[in-house]
């Protein structure tokens, strides 16, 4: 397998010995600073993909390389965690210290990081995340939003090559949610890291570079999203609705209004509807 952030080939997964598998002939790439969106209903092997990445799940079929590193290998284990940090659904979590500074340094400081080294990747992670200067803030004093993005900063701060989100937004309020966003897309552009959101977000999904479509834990649909999400067909057959800019715009073109193909952004559709 060449050069990606991620390989997997064929991965199956069983929680239950003998019963049906969770993850069920998994293949998928991920390249270096790509944005990919994973989309599902539960139950359909998102997070369970997520966590193989992480060595949370250990290997049980397939082959699954991240970095480079053999998920195969349990001695691989600390340094594909390093490589691939995950923010989970719910921030309070994920928090070893109601200090953000504190917090946000327990990943560099068990990786052997000096105190002065710990305290530099603490405050350019801080910065990275929109939050320079929270190092002596409480966790438990900041909105949802703040919350996860301090987790996101504690990821940060070990320098992954790759960021997992698993439903980072299903948890905060539309503003936590745009500025945890931003924040993402801002790491994404300065430091090139890739990143794989796993949401049932579909105008988050819009803003991907792919689109990856899973049911019953195997890949239904991966592609482009102006591609994926204007779909009805696949992603009912998946549990899932286009994004509400395709619907706009789909019953627009029912209704005469419009032709065309379907935007998936709001940007697309205004765009669309001044032509």
């Amino acid at each position: 397998m060449g050069e990606k952030v991620v390989e997997a080939r064929g991965v199956r997964h069983r929680y239950v010995p003998g019963g049906e598998p969770d993850l069920d002939g998994v293949s998928l790439d991920v390249a270096p600073g790509e944005l990919v969106a994973v989309v599902g209903a539960n139950g359909s092997g998102k997070t369970t993909l997520a966590r193989h990445l992480n060595a949370l799940v250990g290997l049980q079929e397939g082959e699954l390389r991240v970095v480079g590193l053999d998920a195969s290998d349990p001695g691989a284990a600390r340094e594909l965690r390093r490589a691939c940090g995950m923010v989970f659904q719910n921030p309070e979590n994920q928090f070893v210290s109601t200090l953000v500074g504190e917090d946000v340094a327990f990943g560099p400081e068990n990786f052997g990081a000096s105190a002065d080294e710990a305290r530099a990747a603490v405050a350019d992670a801080l910065a990275a995340v929109g939050l320079p200067g929270f190092e002596r803030r409480s966790v438990l004093g900041l909105s949802g939003g703040q919350q996860q993005r301090v987790a996101l900063a504690g990821v940060l701060a070990v320098g992954p090559r790759l960021v997992v989100l698993d439903e980072a937004t299903s948890m905060i309020d539309p503003r936590g949610r745009d500025e945890l966003v931003r924040a993402v897309l801002d790491v994404r552009a300065a430091r090139g890291s890739a990143v794989l959101w796993i949401t049932h977000d579909m105008e988050l999904a819009a803003r991907a570079d792919r689109v990856v479509v899973m049911r019953e834990g195997s890949i239904a649909a991966d592609g482009a999203p102006a591609d994926v999400l204007v779909d009805e067909g696949l992603l009912a057959s998946a549990g899932l609705e286009p994004p509400l800019v395709v619907r706009t715009w789909l019953e627009l073109v029912r209704l005469g209004v419009a032709s065309g193909p379907a935007p998936v952004t709001v940007e697309g559709l205004v765009s669309a509807l001044c032509a």
